[in-house]
């Protein structure tokens, strides 16, 4: 088991890790919960770019399997710096099938850090999980 896993990602990866919570931080502010899903995408997006990253949403990923391929074997929220990948929920709460989930295509797209960030709640802070692979 990793004990600081802060430390076995690059400095890149911690300041861009760093801006996309910086950036939740400011959408959920001005925004608060109880909104749809998308309505957080588009604002996280902006939010990023404003912040000099480079944003894709909704990237579709194949998936290979056996010699078979899925053309849209799934559909990535935000992909920040073609490197970390952000699942967005508006939820009760995190279920163990969101982080596997996300863990799933870090693992399809062999990208190592994913945020998984659930603006359906009071705090922010607590809605935001980050997976390392």
């Amino acid at each position: 088991m990793i004990e600081n896993k802060y430390e076995i990602l690059s400095p890149e990866l911690n300041e861009i890790s760093g801006k996309v919570v910086s950036a939740a931080f400011a959408v959920h502010k001005a925004l608060g919960p109880g909104l749809l899903e998308s309505v957080y995408e588009t604002c996280l997006a902006h939010e990023l770019e404003k912040r000099g990253l480079h944003v894709c949403r909704q990237v579709d990923v194949s998936v290979q399997y056996d010699g078979l391929i899925f053309d849209q074997g799934f559909r990535i929220d935000i992909l920040v710096n073609n490197r970390v990948v952000i699942e967005l929920k508006t939820v009760e709460a995190f279920q163990p099938v969101h982080e596997a989930q996300l863990m799933t295509y870090l693992k399809l797209t062999k990208n190592r850090l994913g945020l998984l960030i659930n603006f359906n709640v009071p705090v922010i802070k607590s809605g935001i999980k980050r997976v390392i692979l």
